[in-house]
């Protein structure tokens, strides 16, 4: 079986110490580095990248969310893997719009969690159980408005579905037709009328009032 190369983001050293650990001395994984902070761990990643990354949630300045971008432009094709103690809906659905591909819970058996990070390598979504059934239920019950009171104007709305379909601002633009500056007048825009301060939040709040799919 191929080496799986894992990297690891945890701001608490026992926890972080505890995964490096378990990856490193597990036949078939190989732990690349164990960060505290996205900050950290930004140029490291880039100069011996792995192949999936367990990234928390909550972390000295940006957190584990605001940073997925960032970490797969400087790793292209990592895999992230949200390890954290939060199940709520929003911070899952702005995980998952942001670029994460699996949503694990801290409290995950050690065996499950060495499966899931092979699972995700294979082009999987691993997921704690009850953030399967987070997402169900998101998907299941919340149903869009016959009319979204945000009066948004075709334009931004494509653009917020660009978005939500993992563009960044550079490419939005070229779809669009505009330059990337117009794109974000558009989002300054958006989130004056959405009452948002960031585009994860913009994205997040988009998907669940059914103004995108």
């Amino acid at each position: 079986m191929e080496t799986l190369r894992v990297g690891i983001v945890e701001d608490q050293r026992e926890i972080r110490d505890g995964l490096a650990a378990l990856i490193g001395g597990t036949p078939g994984y190989e732990c690349t580095g164990a960060f505290r902070s996205v900050e950290e761990a930004l140029g490291p990643l880039a100069a011996r990248p792995p192949q999936v990354l367990l990234l928390d949630v909550g972390l000295p300045g940006m957190s584990g969310i605001e940073g997925i971008p960032l970490l797969k432009a400087r790793c292209p094709g990592l895999a992230v893997v949200m390890l954290t103690v939060y199940n709520d809906d929003e911070r899952i659905i702005q995980a998952v719009c942001a670029g994460a591909c699996g949503y694990l819970l801290k409290k995950t058996p050690p065996a499950r969690l060495l499966e899931g990070l092979r699972e995700v390598a294979e082009g999987g979504a691993p997921m704690s159980p009850e953030i399967a059934r987070r997402i169900v239920h998101l998907f299941r019950e919340h149903r869009p408005p016959e009319r979204a009171p945000y009066e948004l104007t075709p334009h931004e709305t494509r653009l917020l579905q660009l978005l939500v379909d993992g563009h960044n601002y550079k490419t939005a633009a070229d779809q669009i037709g505009i330059s990337v500056h117009g794109i974000s007048f558009h989002m300054r825009r958006i989130y004056e009328k959405l009452e948002v301060h960031s585009k994860s939040e913009a994205v997040a709040k988009a998907l669940r009032q059914g103004l995108v799919r």
